[in-house]
């Protein structure tokens, strides 16, 4: 079940184009704080606002993000923000140009060691800081026996359950909420 608002990427060169670490970043930092400035942006990543800019204009000239004049209190002031919430390929659909292929194995490993580093980060911050989460965070693997057609059944229920607690109504309680970042792969492999 593919929401309306995630992208099915068919064009290596919008791949191509995400696949860099600070654009992959910058993507991330749009979906954790929402459209931002270059200064921002540059501020979240610790990146130079000239650099930030260059990497916007590169997703823009793929599509992926897109001004928004709407938020701007002058004619100085410049926003950003995705143009959708998400984006999924299928190293498939690359299959019939060994180039595009070469493009789509790479964001996809691109894809992987930003997770395992976002993870890796985790376990390298202090004890204190992780004391405060107590026993939250959570990693889980489970070996199962499935059919193409229900693996892909089982991503569907997983990404259901995600965009769930993705959408909800964020509580106005003064409780602070901190992003945490979930994520998920079921793939044959084996033992």
């Amino acid at each position: 079940m593919e929401k309306p608002d995630v992208r099915q990427v068919t064009d290596s060169r919008v791949l191509a184009a995400m696949a860099h670490p600070l654009r992959r970043r910058l993507m991330d930092v749009f979906k954790v704080h929402g459209p931002s400035t270059v200064g921002m942006l540059a501020e979240r990543t610790d990146q130079a606002p000239a650099n930030v800019s260059h990497h916007l204009k590169v997703l823009a000239a793929a599509d992926l993000v897109a001004e928004a004049p709407e938020l701007a209190r002058d004619r100085r002031e410049r926003w950003w923000r995705l143009v959708t919430r998400g984006v999924r390929w299928s190293t498939a659909d690359f299959d019939t140009d060994p180039a595009d292929r070469a493009v789509a194995d790479a964001a996809t490993s691109l894809n992987l060691d930003r997770h395992v580093a976002l993870a890796r980060a985790w376990h390298a911050v202090e004890e204190t800081a992780q004391a405060a989460w107590g026993d939250a965070p959570f990693s889980s693997d489970r070996w199962l026996h499935l059919t193409p057609e229900e693996l892909d059944e089982l991503g569907a229920e997983i990404n259901a359950l995600l965009a769930r607690w993705e959408d909800r109504e964020r509580s106005d309680d003064g409780v602070e909420r901190q992003p945490v970042f979930v994520f998920v792969h079921g793939v044959p492999a084996r033992p």
